[in-house]
């Protein structure tokens, strides 16, 4: 990527923020001390410090230069600082955070003018790009966990529609390439590199698992019966003490479900949301089946049968639009719209709208290396989950095939559902 469209990620991305953050102030920039969130004002000045570290201060040989707020190393590194001690920190306040973030945003921005031939600058210019974009998700769906309004609400594109689909596709498997190719975009270290892997023939739903199907297993004693749950996931059920997915809620024997600030009825035809992989895994021991792992995922997401070649998204190599995505947006829409955005197996929504679980724990690739980030990826190898596809609130410019999203079994505050296949061929 050019310095000049490097810029111009660099503004959207900081702009596509600025809207997701937007009216989180007062008792909102600290908020409460949750697992499963960041204060808000910590994490905003978290994205500007790492923007800094990378694209500002780390020279040729690797020297770290002083940082433009002092002690801005002992605020803001996430590797160093324990999670549980981010609200006790002396933060600066909001005016002088938004201030650090454009000043170091306009530092950047002349770096790139200066030095438009340096390519570790480009590299490392992608990467506060896309740690960004991961924040601003993390921070739409902190919205949704601390019962906040969607900063997108009212800004939304029409869905486009399509017709109602069901059933699964059969997929022949074989010999198939798993990861990223090298000599393409920025890729993250835990994507490196197209391995081949060895795939049965499998059949996969063609949508994500429906609010009307998982609502099937809930009302027949999904949640009570023990027989439909690991180990793990019985012990965290009860821990939870979740008779239903964490924001159901039974209304005169009707389920609604809080979506942000807002308690509404439960669509049926839209994908279940805001499930762990748990809960992923009592549902398809209940339905006979089970979920898919990542090769399976990326394959039916990626590969055309007929051509035998691999695509970068399920739709060909185009970048998504909102005809084929449901992406940067706000809420969910039902499975069967976006029908332009078919993988050539025929499954639909394999990117956007919902987060989608798999099987595979997250592991290296053979051969990896780790990229310079080194807390990436490596720290969280054998303990997470991995999941695929992105969500509604993902930014455009991040997603792909090969991505790999991963987090720990438990957690059902980020925007994901499942998909499922069947038992045997």
């Amino acid at each position: 990527m050019n310095p000049v469209s490097l810029a111009g990620e660099l503004r959207a991305s900081r702009d596509h923020l600025t809207r997701i953050t937007a009216g989180l102030d007062g008792d909102r920039l600290l908020g409460p001390q949750l697992a499963i969130v960041n204060p808000p004002l910590w994490e905003l000045g978290h994205v500007a410090w790492f923007q800094e570290y990378w694209c500002l201060r780390r020279t040729a040989q690797d020297r770290i230069t002083d940082p433009i707020i002092s002690g801005a190393d002992a605020l803001y590194d996430s590797a160093k600082v324990a999670h549980d001690t981010r609200w006790n920190l002396p933060l600066p306040d909001l005016k002088a955070t938004r201030s650090y973030q454009s000043e170091v945003l306009q530092r950047v921005l002349r770096r790139l003018e200066r030095e438009p031939e340096n390519r570790e600058l480009h590299y490392f210019v992608q990467l506060a790009v896309f740690h960004e974009d991961m924040h601003a998700e993390a921070f739409h769906y902190t919205r949704q966990t601390l019962g906040y309004g969607d900063p997108l609400i009212g800004n939304e594109i029409a869905a486009v529609p399509g017709a109602r689909i069901a059933g699964d596709v059969g997929l022949p498997g074989g010999t198939f390439l798993l990861g990223a190719s090298p000599g393409g975009d920025f890729v993250f270290d835990n994507e490196k590199w197209a391995h081949q892997v060895q795939l049965r023939p499998f059949r996969i739903s063609r949508t994500p698992v429906t609010n009307a199907e998982y609502a099937a297993f809930v009302d027949a004693g999904g949640y009570s019966r023990r027989e439909w749950w690991g180990d793990d996931g019985w012990a965290w059920k009860l821990r939870e003490n979740l008779p239903a997915p964490k924001y159901w809620v039974k209304r005169d024997s009707t389920w609604t479900q809080r979506r942000f600030d807002r308690v509404v009825a439960l669509q049926p035809d839209k994908p279940v949301v805001h499930v762990s992989w748990h809960e992923a895994q009592a549902y398809c021991r209940y339905s006979k089946r089970r979920l898919p792992t990542e090769a399976e995922w990326e394959y039916a997401a990626s590969l055309d049968p007929r051509a035998r070649e691999k695509l970068h998204y399920p739709w060909g190599s185009n970048f998504p639009t909102h005809k084929q995505a449901r992406l940067e947006s706000a809420g969910i829409t039902e499975v069967q719209d976006y029908p332009e955005g078919d993988s050539p197996s025929g499954c639909r929504q394999m990117i956007g709208n919902v987060w989608e679980w798999t099987a595979s724990t997250f592991t290296p690739y053979p051969g990896f290396v780790v990229d310079p980030y080194q807390e990436y990826s490596e720290p969280w190898f054998g303990t997470h989950k991995v999941l695929r596809g992105g969500s509604f609130a993902t930014p455009r410019r991040l997603i792909r095939n090969t991505w790999r999203n991963f987090y720990t079994p438990e957690r059902y505050d980020v925007f994901a559902g499942f998909r499922t296949c069947a038992i045997g061929e």
